[in-house]
């Protein structure tokens, strides 16, 4: 039995392959997908699978969540905010290991198979928006670690968290982010941006002794940093969590003791 449904395969091909880390632990791999896949991709958290070709039907496919947001319909608000509103292709975050160098190291143009948009991503719309909870969800949390901050990644560029920019009202949020060392963490290019789109980023290294002395802020874990730091308005607070198991799971029993609705304490899987 498998993880999901049955996956109906299409070909695709490989865009590029970009450095993600500054260890090269990571890639970022951009995919021009069919058109009808893009239309699938509707919330942030989805995941395909991924294989060399569609005739081996004996090959262990890979299953990556999709890194870059779903393809809004275009209104005025989303252009501003830098919300992609067409497309041809998606991206996944990658780490290298020995079987998957068909992908992590593909050159341009190489074909591959992909499989249909799959699961339910993250239920931002059930549990964020309508009349569900009686308390409205004011901050977001989002913790994620290694690989895991690919469909987090999702979300915040999305724009269906609705985040607010500093000082334009609107949610606040912030992103517990852990790595083993700074250069083994993605993505390090795009704090700056998401910041400024009201994201509070909050990277965490577990390994400070490996960085060289270039580290200067939280050590640890995420779910230690965020007992330390606390929840301050736990029926305003919702999560979202995407990383290794002992992680989501500290995290999570550490959210519903400070009083934030199990509900909204929100995986992609």
């Amino acid at each position: 039995m498998g993880w999901g449904p049955e996956p109906e395969w299409s070909p695709a091909s490989i865009m590029s392959v970009a450095t993600a880390s500054s260890s090269g632990k990571f890639v970022t791999v951009s995919v021009e997908v069919p058109e009808s896949l893009l239309e699938e991709y509707k919330v942030p958290g989805q995941y395909v699978q991924v294989k060399q070709n569609t005739e081996d039907e004996s090959a262990k496919p890979l299953f990556l969540a999709i890194a870059s947001p779903p393809i809004a319909a275009a209104t005025t608000e989303q252009e501003e905010e830098g919300v992609p509103t067409s497309g041809k292709s998606i991206e996944f975050l990658v780490k290298k290991t020995d079987n998957n160098e068909w992908i992590t190291n593909a050159a341009e143009g190489t074909g591959i198979a992909i499989s249909q948009v799959m699961g339910k991503g993250f239920p931002i719309e059930e549990e964020c928006e309508g009349f569900k909870y009686d308390f409205p969800l004011q901050n977001c949390l989002m913790f994620a670690n290694g690989s895991g901050i690919a469909p987090i990644r999702a979300a915040i560029e999305s724009g269906q968290m609705k985040i607010g920019k500093p000082g334009q009202g609107g949610r606040t949020a912030r992103l517990y982010y852990g790595c083993s060392t700074v250069a083994d963490m993605p993505y390090i290019s795009k704090f700056n941006e998401w910041e400024a789109n009201g994201v509070e980023v909050v990277p965490v290294i577990s390994q400070p002794e490996n960085c060289q002395g270039e580290w200067n802020g939280r050590t640890g874990y995420v779910q230690s940093c965020l007992e330390e730091d606390g929840v301050p308005i736990p029926r305003n607070t919702g999560a979202l969590l995407c990383g290794v198991k002992g992680m989501a799971e500290s995290v999570k029993d550490l959210l519903t003791k400070a009083g934030v609705f199990e509900g909204r304490v929100m995986t992609n899987f």
